[in-house]
């Protein structure tokens, strides 16, 4: 046994139940800041008056920095020690929090969401590695369950919380908010988690996180500013693609190379950890992208208000913990492959049902598919977490969990920018293609001016026709991204035939 993984499991063993609650504080909170703060941004526009340009950027910081500062996690806690890295960052995640806000101007909010998303960076990844090392392996499945609840839970409620606290207070509270979960991490993290040993000897790699960190920032600020921008016809996206692939590409030569890397890669040599990279890779791709294409449907094509949304895709996260407890009681009983295979499925299945999506569908159609689809997430998820550690060595767990959460993070990412670059693409064609058959030749819409309830021969008439052109077009638009999605889903079943089932003798090598 290691001396990381014996300091963490015999002396914290006793005190696992209140291990779990601080730690899941520390991940329900920085997930929820990933997309509470998104419907209150009008507000805060109005509030700073900014453009909306310019407020985007109260997002693109937190997420820049996140991003940028997650991989550093490893090194800070061998450094350090990850107890002592684990309360600053809380300490820090919430003080930031609370700046946020309390911003008078643009510049004070985006500078605070910035350092914010500094701090909240090894929150998830840290959370991750503790409750591996404070379980035994056996029951680590039950420990990524309860972990993923936080991870997945967050994402999905943060835009009803975050509406609820913006109509009925102010969109300040989406952030004040984190001050009782800040204080709670904080005194069960000093009381129950105990230190990990401290590699003074680990030297720093400046030139590789160097390198990572221009590599991601210019992803990022490619994926966020891509859209408004056209993409590649722009100068400042093609120069931002072209220093992100540089710059990855020198990352991975320096890492293979260098003596003392920023990232080992030992890490890479575990199969089931490098199948699980990618796999998560492509989980983050549908992760968020439903939750970022729903609330403008049902907002700006079936008219629902903001708080009613987030009552109608609250489900969704109820199927998720749902599929996390079933699947913590499924742990070393059932392959996680299978449970893996079957979450898959059940996501394809509710991507399916939402391509049959109108405008006039009623609310319960948009509770089923989301909480098949939460279910499907939730027993996708939990064993991918567990099957991806089972193997790896557990001096490498806490670079392993940030190299992790920065996977599906990157992954959430492009599948956004994925879907509303799709979207948008999609309405263009689409409203041609419908425009084409407006003609008097066509019955529907001869019989429409006979009967006099369109005038084609006044503004009006015209500006109605076009309104519903516009709003077909939308509409299957959005059903052709979730057709989009559907396919990205069926399309990560075969990577589980790359993940093997740990054996029993390896396992038991590296407790």
């Amino acid at each position: 046994m290691t001396a990381a993984a014996a300091t963490a499991n015999s002396p914290q063993g006793t005190h696992r139940g209140f291990i779990t609650l601080s730690v899941m504080l520390a991940t329900i909170m920085q997930a929820l800041d990933t997309t509470i703060a998104n419907v209150a941004l009008p507000h805060m526009q109005g509030t700073m008056g900014a453009t909306q340009d310019q407020i985007s950027w109260v997002l693109t910081s937190y997420i820049v920095a996140a991003a940028i500062f997650m991989p550093l996690t490893g090194f800070l806690t061998a450094r350090l020690g990850r107890k002592r890295v684990f309360m600053w960052a809380v300490v820090g995640f919430t003080l930031t929090s609370i700046l946020c806000g309390a911003s008078q101007n643009l510049v004070q909010i985006v500078i605070f969401r910035l350092l914010q998303g500094v701090f909240g960076a090894s929150l998830v990844p840290l959370s991750q590695s503790v409750l591996l090392d404070t379980y035994p392996r056996e029951r680590h499945g039950s420990a990524m369950a309860m972990w993923g609840v936080g991870v997945m839970i967050g994402p999905i409620l943060g835009p009803s919380l975050g509406g609820w606290l913006t109509e009925y207070y102010s969109w300040r509270w989406v952030f004040y908010i984190n001050l009782p979960f800040g204080l709670l991490t904080w005194f069960g993290l000093a009381a129950f988690v105990h230190e990990t040993p401290v590699d003074r000897s680990r030297r720093f790699d400046l030139l590789g996180f160097a390198l990572l960190s221009i590599a991601i920032g210019a992803l990022q600020m490619m994926l966020d500013r891509g859209e408004s921008l056209d993409w590649f016809a722009s100068r400042e996206v093609l120069l931002e693609a072209m220093l992100a692939g540089l710059a990855f590409y020198l990352f991975i030569a320096h890492i293979f190379t260098f003596d003392y890397p920023f990232l080992e890669p030992g890490l890479f040599k575990d199969r089931n950890f490098s199948v699980g990279l990618v796999f998560i890779f492509v989980i983050g791709l549908i992760l968020l992208a439903t939750m970022a294409l729903l609330p403008p449907f049902m907002q700006g094509l079936m008219g629902y208000p903001i708080i009613d949304i987030g009552f109608l895709l609250a489900p969704r996260g109820i199927g998720t913990m749902v599929a996390m407890l079933v699947v913590g009681k499924l742990s070393g009983k059932v392959d996680a492959r299978l449970q893996i295979l079957l979450g898959l499925l059940l996501t394809s299945f509710s991507l399916w049902e939402m391509t049959k999506f109108t405008a006039d569908i009623p609310g319960s159609a948009i509770v089923f598919t989301g909480v098949i689809q939460g279910l499907g997430l939730g027993f996708v998820f939990v064993p991918l977490s567990t099957i991806t550690f089972s193997t790896l060595h557990p001096l490498y767990r806490n670079e392993g969990a940030s190299l992790y959460s920065l996977m599906r993070n990157i992954g959430s990412s492009i599948g956004i920018s994925v879907v509303i670059t799709y979207l948008a693409q999609r309405v263009q064609a689409n409203h041609a293609t419908f425009a084409d058959h407006i003609s008097l030749f066509r019955e529907s819409l001869r019989q429409a001016v006979e009967n006099g309830a369109l005038d084609i021969a006044s503004p009006q008439g015209l500006a109605t026709i076009d309104a519903l052109v516009n709003k077909q077009a939308a509409t299957l638009a959005y059903l052709q991204d979730f057709r989009l999605m559907m396919w990205i889903t069926l399309s990560a079943i075969p990577l589980i035939l790359l993940l093997r089932s740990p054996h029993k003798k390896s396992v038991a090598s590296q407790v």
